[in-house]
């Protein structure tokens, strides 16, 4: 599938860079032939002759050969690269590669590179998280590269977190993807809600709950790395869009939600309504802000759209509808009800009752009915390894 193509990989001075040889193998397999930049760190990790007997091509890491004095030109390396494609990236790389700061082999060649520029961080998670780190991350996708996430899981330092390097079958995935031009969802339109509602009580207050978007927004990422066109209609959070296939509708109520959601959902083929929206909202909002006056303040809510249910009444032949369902008690009979009452194709179900499952954390637990009375359990994961649970079960809806 990647016959002919020439993908330049670069390694840095990672514990990670043990997959490297993994990923140069699958590479290979799939017809693409390989060269290797490695950085001098990246040595202390894995042998450049383990790779260069892999990649079946010497290995570059100095600006000269040996003795020889022979120039190797990072010129050449960069406009030979069909895809550029840095597995592991260090911080410390990837904080240069954000500034222009050219003072390996690597860096040259990156800033020499023509071709498109895929990177895969790897650290430990408190370097991943860091702003610093996060807005290098930023600084390269906003000029064009494209960046694959660290995964959750276990650390070198024996810390549990986001930074372990991507699977090498995962980077293959996205390579393979980016030569194919098109994904298992090319050509689909799909509509994602994510996030809160914000109800207003007056100017100053509102009624929400503890969603952060999370999950929404790593299933809009895997739809669209899977070639779907993503309208993602989303409420206040603070996480932004990274795929450039993404088209980001900010909303705050619940009404603002179903207004858009509705427009959008006319025009998708696929519907994943993962948002968190407030089942109530104040029957009169205040046009000032309310005093604190009285011991007592009581409050009239009335109930707000319910979309999915409305959505449920519109949906055409042909048209897959997925909700969530986050309850506390009878967590299977709830989600049953919702699941036919509302007329989903399935329903995603996490449970409170689950540690590291729910609002505010990185990973979930989830289980899938379907129609059918198909049950699948997952164990507790990453958002981001849910959300791609999750989207090839809409794959295999698609394509039968």
């Amino acid at each position: 599938m990647l016959q002919g193509k020439k993908i330049l990989l670069g390694v840095c001075g990672s514990i990670a860079a043990y997959k490297s040889a993994v990923l140069i193998r699958l590479l290979i397999k799939e017809g693409a032939e390989v060269r290797v930049i490695m950085t001098s760190s990246a040595f202390a990790f894995i042998s450049p002759l383990t790779l260069s007997t892999l990649s079946k091509n010497p290995v570059l890491s100095e600006f000269t050969k040996g003795d020889s004095g022979e120039w190797n030109n990072h010129v050449e390396a960069g406009l030979w690269a069909d895809l550029m494609l840095v597995a592991p990236a260090s911080a410390n790389s990837i904080a240069k590669f954000a500034s222009g700061i050219c003072d390996n082999f690597l860096t040259a060649t990156y800033l020499s590179a023509r071709c498109p520029v895929f990177i895969a961080p790897a650290m430990d998670l408190d370097m991943y998280a860091h702003p610093t780190t996060q807005n290098n991350l930023k600084k390269l996708q906003s000029y064009g590269n494209a960046i694959i996430d660290s995964e959750y899981g276990e650390l070198a330092s024996g810390l549990t977190g986001t930074g372990r390097m991507a699977e090498p079958e995962s980077i293959l995935k996205k390579v393979k993807e980016f030569f194919n031009g098109q994904g298992s969802l090319k050509g689909h339109k799909v509509m994602v809600t994510a996030g809160p509602t914000y109800e207003a009580l007056d100017p100053v207050r509102f009624i929400s709950n503890h969603s952060t978007g999370k999950m929404g927004y790593e299933i809009a990422e895997c739809l669209a790395s899977a070639g779907a066109e993503v309208f993602l209609v989303s409420g206040p959070t603070s996480i932004t869009v990274k795929h450039p296939s993404i088209h980001l509708i900010k909303v705050k109520s619940a009404a603002d939600m179903y207004k858009a959601a509705s427009e959008y959902f006319d025009q998708s083929s696929i519907a994943i309504l993962a948002a968190a929206v407030a089942d109530y909202t104040p029957k009169v909002v205040a046009d000032k802000k309310i005093k604190k006056n009285d011991a007592e303040f009581s409050i009239e809510l009335v109930k707000t759209v319910d979309i999915a249910r409305e959505l449920g009444k519109r949906k055409k032949e042909g048209q897959i509808l997925v909700g969530f369902a986050l309850e506390t008690d009878n967590e299977l009979e709830n989600a049953r009800k919702k699941l036919e009452s509302k007329n989903l194709d399935f329903i995603v179900l996490n449970s409170l009752k689950d540690p590291g499952a729910g609002f505010a954390v990185d990973t979930n637990k989830i289980t899938i009915i379907e129609k059918n009375n198909k049950i699948r359990e997952f164990e507790l994961k990453s958002k981001k390894e849910v959300a791609s649970d999750i989207v090839k079960v809409i794959e295999n809806y698609v394509h039968g």
